[in-house]
């Protein structure tokens, strides 16, 4: 149950960020002249009375000192003001970013439940960082805010489905070419008594081709259809794609090295033929680089 609850805030990670995004827009003063906390808590207090199901919420200093109790649902933690939370992701994340923020699923101090801490970075008039406002959701309450609607379950599961469908048959053709490499080792008879440079090269390019799609089946397995991996620098579509594009640098770098082989063997005339792999390999991987650090780029924005 658990996992399954991760994996669902996970997938509504973006619309629950939204929503508390627009509670503390609408409610707590930024970049005002003559900003304090008596300005500020009240608004808090106010959106804790608005969500019933919130555990607490509480002030932090531009240096993550927290400033105030901890109101949670029945009671005021006192204990808590004075503590030092430079160290947590609500208050790191949130300076770091210059936004609202959510942090991920995490025991709760309080309750010692699974919950988010949604955080909104509080600036003077001048730009200059002043407090941290905090809240902290359990994880079921989050779960119910972004909760998907029909439309997108449905393409949720379509889309998962045909990743399914998809990834099985690329399993299945990787298999096929798999055997059919292994299968070369008895039709030829590849052993160290006869040996034929061609037809060890012909057995690497089909195990080469197979790992590649394995490897695509995998990584579609896991980015698609486990949501694993979701949360690094390169994610998603995009770490598909690096993915993919990889696997085919690798398998045409080693065809090219085989026929760089073969060529200076039984005909060297023919070299500049795999020089042009080379080449191709050499600008996919250019392209690669490129791709990488634009999406980083664009990730990080």
């Amino acid at each position: 149950m658990v996992a399954s609850d991760i994996q669902n805030f996970s997938d509504g990670r973006t619309k629950a960020r939204a929503y508390f995004c627009y509670l503390f827009s609408k409610n707590i003063p930024n970049r005002l002249p003559s900003l304090s906390e008596e300005m500020i808590v009240p608004r808090l207090l106010k959106i804790k009375a608005d969500l019933e199901g919130s555990d607490g919420v509480y002030l932090l200093d531009e240096k993550g000192v927290q400033l105030t109790p901890t109101f949670a649902k029945d009671k005021q933690i006192d204990d808590d003001a004075g503590k030092i939370r430079a160290d947590r992701a609500y208050y790191y994340r949130a300076v770091r970013e210059s936004r609202c923020t959510i942090t991920d699923p995490y025991p709760s101090l309080i309750t010692g439940d699974l919950c988010v801490t949604a955080s909104q970075p509080v600036y003077c008039e001048d730009g200059n960082l002043k407090y941290v406002a905090c809240l902290d959701m359990p994880l079921g309450e989050v779960l119910k805010i972004s909760h998907l609607n029909t439309m997108d379950m449905f393409f949720s599961r379509l889309f998962k489905y045909s990743y399914s469908a998809f990834a099985i048959a690329l399993i299945a053709i990787s298999l096929l070419l798999f055997f059919k490499g292994i299968q070369s080792f008895f039709v030829y008879d590849i052993t160290p008594v006869h040996f034929k440079i061609k037809d060890v090269f012909e057995a690497t390019i089909l195990l080469t081709l197979a790992l590649a799609i394995f490897d695509l089946a995998k990584t579609l397995i896991e980015e698609e259809i486990l949501g694993q991996n979701k949360e690094h620098s390169i994610s998603g579509p995009h770490k598909t794609m690096v993915r993919f594009l990889g696997s085919i640098i690798i398998a045409l770098s080693i065809e090219a090295l085989m026929l760089v082989f073969k060529f200076a063997i039984t005909d060297p005339n023919q070299l500049v033929y795999a020089m042009y792999i080379v080449a191709g390999v050499s600008m996919l991987l250019i392209g690669l680089a490129v791709y990488i650090k634009f999406t980083k780029l664009k990730i990080e924005e």
